[in-house]
């Protein structure tokens, strides 16, 4: 009997040692800070002070905005799983023309896909720079924060993979990798979850100017990881700021200015907490928009329409641009049209950035 015993522990310990090292082999486990993945041609100029046009885009891995997905309704009930081929060419051509249209020097991209199997495996910032001309943007920066050969939840049974991108017409000289704080979650949900980063960039030059990109993390309530990633954030901006770089970050933060959460519809109010963990970072640091934007004309710096049918068209702002003090700012703008509200569930923030008179050295 005791021998039995044995022989079943024995087998349940290996099969527990398989599952646990397959889990490993799936998912992705990337170190604190590393560097990243930085590319760039022969032709790439250096940056030597010039006015700079940055603008920060969340493009939802190409969908469009024909679709609700399983997760952008609570309970993941939303009916759809993935775009058809059609419509992530269609989307491809109309942000494409928008980047176009609006010409900006630095391009900080959230929310491609890479290697995943609901956009057919493609990387889709190659795929943007193809369409955009690959000399427009001859260096680029980019970083997974979800990766995994194989997910085994039921809307997705596949791999994954989601990357922040940043593209330059100045050249790069490095880029590195800032893992930020996780959601509290047994090691297995873990394991398979998103890994929320910051993609820091270094323009070449006679100053170093850093670009920061990021994605805050979505269905995080019930913890303190929102704000444990802002305080990640602060860390490092006050680390530029220590050593004198002139710094702009951008990205999509999940996180509303204050006051708006109670202008949200009830349906909608279950993806944020009542007092905004964004707030540090806004009392710290100039924004795009700035809070006296928000509150004086708020509509025009909506930057999220959500794929519900209960909203009829963007009602908040979640995306930002944030910047040192070595900047001076003009022609800051949310892009709104018909047409670049069908093309994400995010819309455009761009500003054009001067270096001050003291700060160009």
């Amino acid at each position: 009997m005791k021998k039995w015993i044995l022989r079943i522990c024995a087998a349940l310990l290996s099969l527990g040692l398989l599952l646990a090292g397959s889990v490993y082999l799936l998912t992705f486990h990337p170190a604190s800070v590393e560097p990243a993945l930085v590319q760039c041609s022969a032709e790439a100029p250096d940056y030597n002070g010039q006015p700079l046009k940055v603008m920060t885009y969340n493009i939802q891995y190409l969908a469009g905005k024909g679709y609700v997905f399983y997760y952008d309704l609570a309970d993941n009930a939303g009916p759809d799983e993935r775009p058809s081929p059609q419509s992530i060419n269609t989307t491809l051509q109309g942000i494409s023309a928008l980047i176009k249209a609006h010409n900006p020097d630095i391009l900080l991209v959230q929310e491609f896909h890479d290697g995943a199997k609901a956009t057919d495996y493609h990387n889709q910032l190659a795929l943007l720079q193809q369409a955009l001309g690959e000399q427009v943007y001859p260096c680029s920066a980019e970083a997974f924060y979800w990766k995994a050969g194989f997910v085994p939840h039921p809307r997705i049974m596949g791999a994954v993979g989601m990357k922040l991108g940043t593209l330059s017409r100045y050249r790069i000289a490095n880029a590195s990798r800032y893992q930020l704080p996780l959601i509290p979650a047994d090691p297995v949900t873990q394991a398979f979850n998103l890994k929320r980063a910051v993609l820091l960039s270094t323009l070449a030059g006679d100053k170093a100017v850093s670009i920061l990109n990021t994605h805050l993390d979505a269905f995080a309530q019930g913890s303190d990881t929102m704000q444990q990633q802002v305080n990640m954030l602060l860390g490092i901006l006050h680390n530029e700021d220590g050593a004198g770089r002139p710094w702009i970050l951008g990205g999509d933060f999940n996180l509303l200015a204050p006051g708006f959460y109670a202008q949200l519809a009830a349906s909608q109010q279950y993806l944020y907490n009542p007092e905004t963990e964004l707030s540090p970072l806004l009392n710290s640091y100039r924004s795009i928009p700035a809070i006296s934007d928000m509150q004086n004309n708020p509509q025009i710096w909506f930057t999220h329409f959500p794929n519900d049918a209960d909203v009829q068209g963007p009602d908040r702002t979640i995306d930002y641009l944030f910047y040192s003090k070595q900047w001076q700012t003009e022609g800051a703008e949310v892009i709104r049209t018909d047409n670049s509200t069908a093309l994400s569930d995010h819309l455009p923030v761009s500003a054009r950035f001067m270096l001050n008179s003291s700060a160009g050295g």
